[in-house]
């Protein structure tokens, strides 16, 4: 019998997940099922323990169960707990493990598109759920300062002080000052076609550009925008979303999937659609 995991949220029919570590499994030699978990409001424990009770082994979790999933599990990563969220159940012997691996597979994709963080003065436009889970970890890298930014400067004062780093601080668009050589978009401007109110002045002294969202295309209209200013280094979050997925069947099974060759299998997938 092929061992069980799924993703759980709503909506969920849209989810590459299943595409993801199905090609994951079948590139290691290794038998799953990975399925896709409609979870209606308020019903996020009944879904979970009906899972459990079936036979599965863990679960992905995403928009808008991530808090759900933290209170529902016995013990805690320190990157679920420094989250606030989880993003990846373990069923084990000792219980029901969370962890999240957003932070991880963000910083990873950095590292694989070799982005120069030592030193580096980062902008951050969002400070909703998908800033905070990346915003520790880059405070963790060797990035020199953190400059967060929304469109209401009090949530992003919220964000930089959950963190207490003397290398953070908040903004709002209409007072943001300086130079950042590296630019990432968590806000979920991209996914709604706009762009977030940010001077083009900034974007263009920029080295790297990041937006969390993905598309078909390899390109949202953040980046689409950094490259019309002369950004070359602009990228979409399709790697992301690959790296904390192999960060997950990690956890899992204990073996790493070959992101490589996911994202490549993945782009082609994409542009087929």
């Amino acid at each position: 019998m092929s061992d069980k995991y799924a993703v759980f949220g709503n909506p969920i029919a849209h989810s590459l997940s299943p595409l993801i570590h199905t090609f994951f499994a079948n590139t290691l030699n290794e038998d799953i099922e990975y399925g896709r978990v409609l979870v209606e409001d308020g019903g996020f424990v009944k879904a979970a323990e009906a899972f459990k009770a079936s036979g599965g082994k863990g679960f992905n979790v995403t928009a808008p169960c991530k808090i759900d999933a933290f209170n529902f599990v016995d013990k805690l990563s320190e990157a679920a707990k420094t989250a606030g969220a989880v993003n990846t159940v373990k069923f084990t012997s000792d219980g029901v493990l969370g962890d999240n691996t957003d932070g991880v597979g963000f910083i990873s994709d950095l590292k694989r598109l070799q982005v120069k963080l030592k030193g580096a003065d980062v902008l951050l436009i969002g400070a909703g759920g998908a800033a905070q889970g990346i915003l520790y970890p880059l405070v963790k890298s060797e990035a020199a300062k953190i400059t967060v930014v929304n469109r209401t400067a009090s949530k992003a004062l919220s964000l930089a002080q959950k963190v207490n780093s003397d290398k953070v601080e908040a903004k709002g668009f209409d007072s943001l000052c300086g130079d950042f050589s590296v630019i990432i978009n968590a806000s979920s401007s991209s996914l709604f076609k706009e762009l977030p109110p940010l001077d083009d002045s900034f974007i263009k002294k920029a080295e790297f550009v990041y937006d969390l969202a993905y598309t078909k295309e390899g390109s949202t209209v953040f980046t689409q925008k950094a490259q019309s200013l002369g950004v070359s280094s602009a990228f979409d979050g399709l790697g992301m979303l690959i790296m904390q997925a192999a960060a997950s069947y990690e956890i899992w099974r204990g073996v790493r999937p070959d992101v490589e060759a996911t994202i490549t299998y993945m782009r082609s997938v994409l542009s087929s659609r």
